[in-house]
């Protein structure tokens, strides 16, 4: 096979659900749901996002707000999903399901607005005495959002549930890394693939934070009520510059990228495991019910399937009982 130099990217990606994974690829998703008896459940779903197919959509830095939205929605919707599938029950699409989702969607961004923007402001307005530098204060309130950020990931970590949810979140990672690497989608080479992945939204939160330091850092305004409001108000702001600059890090590959990509993807090692081959299995069968990997491959990489492939040879057998 011969490959390409280098990763290419699919525009495939996902996050971890409730024991499973969920797949999108442009407007299909799946979600891949690992049963209480060993099962595999595959739901195929279409989106359109808040706007359909509104040309708004595509202009630099507002598609980076209504991306996020969408996100946040979908992302609800998948673990209501997984939930549902995962205890036999009927899917959550009734219009009572969609607003209980529609509601979480909104008190979590209430709650991730309080914590990481209102806090820090409010913790660094507690030093304004003793510190009258207004790019010093810029500084400290970003420092605290991403120390805030750092905890509370820390904190939720100590759950089981939240530590299994990483590894399939790591199973995610490694399907995409795989197929972007030029690999055929197997398990063994799953295993084998980095468990980061530079389009990661936790390394889409690193960028929110640390776009909304520089940006704050030139926005100064003395009243503390004021300046709360008007960090809440600048919200799609740093979400669509941050959007710009993670969609930049996952098209290419070269030093700056991987030097812009890094702090974020340091990050990933608290919010990715490393997942069993149980779990692999399942994000497999998220990324073929979306994704034509192999067309994928014979594109970009010239792959054949009846070429022989070393890398797979006896791995099956090898990597049964492995449970990393």
């Amino acid at each position: 096979m011969a490959r390409k130099k280098g990763k290419v990217y699919s525009g495939i990606g996902g996050q971890a659900v409730l024991e499973g994974i969920m797949m999108k690829n442009k407007e299909k998703y799946a979600v891949a749901v690992r049963k209480p008896d060993g099962r595999i459940a595959v739901e195929l779903e279409n989106t359109r996002g808040i706007l359909g197919e509104n040309r708004i959509r595509e202009l630099p830095l507002i598609r980076g707000v209504f991306n996020f939205i969408d996100s946040m929605i979908l992302g609800m919707r998948c673990i209501n999903l997984s939930a549902s599938v995962y205890d036999e029950g009927e899917k959550a699409d009734s219009r009572g399901d969609k607003i209980a989702t529609t509601l979480v969607t909104i008190l979590s961004i209430l709650f991730a607005v309080g914590v990481f923007v209102v806090l820090p402001s409010y913790l660094t307005s507690l030093f304004t005495e003793s510190l009258r530098n207004e790019s010093v204060k810029a500084i400290m309130e970003g420092g605290l959002r991403m120390l805030i950020f750092i905890l509370y990931i820390l904190l939720i970590s100590i759950l089981k549930d939240t530590r299994r949810l990483f590894r399939y979140h790591g199973a995610e990672h490694q399907c995409i890394n795989c197929i972007e690497a030029g690999k055929p989608l197997t398990v063994r080479n799953v295993m084998h693939s980095s468990r980061l992945h530079k389009r990661c939204g936790t390394s889409f939160i690193f960028f929110v934070f640390l776009v909304s330091v520089v940006l704050f850092f030139f926005i100064r305004v003395d009243d503390p009520l004021t300046r709360v409001l008007l960090r809440i108000l600048l919200i799609p702001v740093v979400a669509g510059i941050s959007y710009e600059i993670i969609r930049l890090a996952g098209r290419f590959d070269n030093i700056f990228v991987n030097i812009l990509s890094a702090p974020g993807m340091g990050v990933q090692l608290l919010t990715t495991k490393k997942p069993d081959k149980h779990m692999v299995e399942v994000a497999i069968a998220a990324v073929e019910a979306v994704f034509d990997w192999k067309a994928f491959l014979r594109e970009n990489f010239g792959y054949k399937e009846d070429e022989p492939r070393p890398e797979d040879n006896g791995a099956d057998k090898e990597d049964e009982d492995e449970d990393i």
